[in-house]
């Protein structure tokens, strides 16, 4: 009976190893030769999304014939990571306005920044410039989604975009969401001297604390999700090295990652620092409280 049960755990461990170190990347690869995307279709009102060029650049069409004016421009380039790859990043900027904060957008654990952009978009209209990016193997950036080549491309990310000549002069924030949350703090710790304050919305407080959440919701034991998971990196831990201005915000009605991760990183961060609690789904903050995050972002770096 022993031996049975010894061997049901230890199925469960290798089972769930696989399968929770993929979960915690599932990016949407996109062709090379992609010409086009559907964003939206309802009714007679859609939304096609249209590359063109080596560097991919996105248009969006409405109703197959108009461009939509989105308020801001789309810059779309193709930039090297120290990983080896060459990935592809897309710099917002407000229209007729100088941004004088720039915000690196670390995205979370699927898709890719064609659908990923709009969770940090709404923020423009306020006067933030925005560079976002795919991670190797998401979108059309070269190579494989590995949490090693994650990190890589997001440090690379940082070297690549304070040497841009728009960001030179403004205030540079790390915008982490989800896994990005996560990642954010590890990327800051390392970047002390180059970012002015860091974002973490809705980020989980390590890969074994958020695998063991969810096996603890599936099937009660909770450890066998922190023994299942490589730990690698994790932000509780980065957190502590992070001397810059830091707002968390995460919602009570999370239901992806639990709002007492929010709060635990945030207890572990140094000051200066922010809680902002909100409502609302998972990483929607910028959706609904565009106004109020932009100023304390603001706030927080002046």
């Amino acid at each position: 009976m022993l031996k049975k049960q010894l061997y049901f755990f230890v199925s469960i461990i290798l089972f769930s190893s696989c399968n929770f170190n993929k979960m915690f990347l599932q990016p949407d690869k996109l062709p090379s030769t992609l010409k086009q995307i559907k964003m939206r279709r309802s009714g007679k009102d859609s939304l096609v999304m249209i590359f063109s060029g080596s560097n991919f650049q996105p248009a969006i069409i409405k109703n197959r014939k108009d461009t939509v004016d989105s308020g801001f421009t789309i810059e779309s380039v193709v930039f090297k990571s120290k990983s080896g790859n060459k990935l592809n990043g897309w710099f917002l900027t407000p229209k007729n306005i100088k941004a004088p904060i720039t915000l690196l957008h670390l995205h979370g654990n699927s898709g890719s920044i064609v659908n990923q952009f709009g969770a940090v978009a709404p923020l423009i209209k306020n006067g933030f410039q925005i560079f976002v990016f795919d991670y190797s193997g998401f979108g059309f950036s070269e190579g494989k989604a590995t949490r090693k080549n994650v990190l890589i491309d997001a440090l690379s990310a940082v070297d690549y975009l304070k040497e841009r000549n728009e960001v030179k002069g403004t205030k540079f924030v790390l915008y982490g969401q989800s896994l990005g949350g996560n990642l954010s703090a590890v990327v800051a710790a390392q970047r002390q001297d180059i970012i002015d304050g860091l974002v973490i919305e809705g980020g989980f407080s390590s890969h074994g604390d958020i695998a063991a959440h969810f096996v603890k919701k599936a099937i009660l034991f909770g450890f066998i999700g922190r023994i299942a998971v490589k730990p690698g990196y994790n932000s509780k831990k980065a957190i502590k090295k992070n001397k810059k201005p830091l707002l968390v915000i995460h919602s009570t009605e999370d239901k992806i990652v639990p709002f007492f991760m929010g709060t635990k990183i945030y207890e572990k961060a140094n000051s200066p620092k922010e809680f902002y609690e909100i409502q609302k789904c998972h990483i929607c903050g910028p959706y609904f409280y565009t106004d109020s995050i932009s100023k304390k972002i603001i706030r927080m770096v002046r």
